[in-house]
């Protein structure tokens, strides 16, 4: 008898190598699972979104630099479950029915946890009116589009999936609104092009925050409120200066109307 073992057979072998690949596969599959959309908790429907630093991978497809990527990304968006919403009550009381989930991240945009002062906000304050949503991929889509050099835009809190409270027992200094999926916050673009809030104004690089303000004008925004020391404008009874909105702005589209 060797030191080398029990010989075995060529056929025992390959129904070895056969099995550790499989285990393998399985493996990684599951650790994908816990970064994949739609891998979120119970109840929200969706995934938490990505911690920092990490992007989402898109199953089948193994991007290849920043234009694998850009497919990547654009394939999220396309993969945005749009159904019919409704907004209920008022922003500051009300809910949100048969809302829609913003993606983490998109080819023009990248979102922001406030309370966790993060990229890649939780999936259960991205929900939104499906027009909501729709407004802000458009707005950000013709941003970009006008600016080709400029970062991406950092979309801060929605609603939650079902719309109602939304203050500090949720994190951060809360919302007194955002309770029925028509308000959205914007981080203003930063001078150093870094995807993340800025921390005083000084940082704003205004030329595109105030196009962002324009931009959100004219697609019918109700109002738009900005920071008083931003330096930032827009038509009257639309545009609003209010404090503690010096790193964002906050949107709110109109109500549909009551047939």
């Amino acid at each position: 008898m060797t030191g080398r073992g029990p010989r075995v057979s060529r056929p025992r072998r390959a129904r070895w190598r056969r099995a550790l690949l499989l285990t393998g596969g399985l493996s990684l599959a599951v650790v994908l699972s816990g970064v994949l959309p739609g891998s979120g908790p119970a109840g929200h429907g969706a995934a938490r979104g990505a911690p920092a630093g990490l992007r989402l991978a898109v199953p089948g497809e193994r991007p290849a630099g920043a234009a694998g990527r850009q497919a990547a990304l654009r394939r999220l968006e396309a993969g945005i479950a749009w159904r019919r919403s409704r907004p209920l009550g008022r922003p500051t009381a009300g809910r949100l029915v048969a809302g829609v989930q913003l993606p983490v991240e998109g080819e023009h945009f990248v979102t922001w946890d406030t309370p966790r002062r993060t990229t890649g906000n939780r999936g259960w304050r991205r929900w939104g009116t499906d027009r909501l949503v729709r407004t802000l991929l458009r707005v950000v889509r013709e941003h970009a589009a006008a600016h080709p050099g400029a970062p991406r835009v950092v979309v801060g809190d929605l609603s939650r999936p079902h719309g109602g409270p939304f203050g500090p027992s949720f994190g951060g200094d809360g919302h007194a609104s955002h309770q029925n999926g028509l308000d959205v916050d914007v981080y203003y673009p930063r001078r150093d092009r870094l995807e993340r809030a800025p921390v005083r104004p000084g940082q704003i690089d205004r030329a595109l925050a105030q196009d962002l303000v324009d931009r959100f004008v004219r697609a019918g925004a109700q109002d738009v409120f900005v920071g008083p020391r931003t330096g930032l404008r827009g038509p009257r009874k639309v545009v609003w200066t209010w404090r503690n909105h010096d790193d964002h702005l906050h949107v709110r589209l109109r109500p549909p109307r009551r047939r």
